[in-house]
Order: structure tokens, then C-alpha cells, then sequence
């Protein structure tokens, strides 16, 4: 699964703010890793210098081998924050796409028996 970071200027977009980010969504999506092609994570500041609340948002986008791509968003005060929310959502998104027939295997229903 590749990944790729990217940033808006307004947001301290720096090598270590990348990683922290980074590797708390590969760890949150570990589970899905050999589904997915690519991840990409946008971080940006809606407000730009003007401070406001849940103003750092996060969109992750994953995509799925042979399908299309799924995305969600995430808001918060910290960029870490709207990271973290964002991949819980990717996370349940994907889990919902996947299925849960890998989790639970049925048996099939039984015939009548008269």
C-alpha cells in the first residue's frame, strides 16, 4: 500500500507532523493493507490565518484494488486530531465495503425438515 502526504501552505506541513500522520492511519488501516493500492491523506486549514473551531480538516482517500476510491473527512482544532477522526471513519468505510462475511462464516441454512 502506497502512501502519500500532501499539505496546503497554511498548515505546518513539516517531515514530522508527515509521519505522525502517516503512520496513525497505516496503523488504523494495517488490517487492510494488502486490499488497498494507494492512500492519499490532503491536510489543509479551512480558515487559512483566521483561527476558528474545528477549522483543520483532514481527507483521507483509500483506494480499494479493482474498485473505486472510497473518501471521508474529518474536522478538528489540531491537524492530528482531524487525522485521527478521519481514518476511524476510513476504517468503519472500509470495513462496511470489505464486508463481514471474512469475520463471521455461516453455515448454510439447514432444509426443512417435515
Amino acid at each position: 500500500m502506497q502512501v502519500q502526504f500532501n499539505s496546503d501552505s497554511s498548515v505546518m506541513g513539516t517531515q514530522e507532523v508527515a509521519e505522525r500522520i502517516e503512520n496513525h492511519v497505516r496503523e488504523k488501516l494495517a488490517r487492510f493493507e494488502d486490499r488497498l493500492t494507494r492512500v492519499e491523506i490532503h491536510v489543509r486549514d479551512e480558515n487559512g490565518p483566521k483561527h476558528g473551531a474545528d477549522d483543520k480538516a483532514c481527507t483521507i482517500e483509500a483506494r480499494p484494488r479493482g474498485g473505486k476510491p472510497i473518501g471521508v473527512t474529518g474536522h478538528a482544532d489540531k491537524v492530528d486530531d482531524a487525522a485521527r477522526k478521519a481514518a476511524g471513519t476510513l476504517a468503519q468505510r472500509l470495513e462496511r465495503h470489505f464486508g463481514k462475511s471474512e469475520r463471521h462464516s455461516h453455515d448454510p441454512r439447514p432444509d426443512k425438515v417435515m
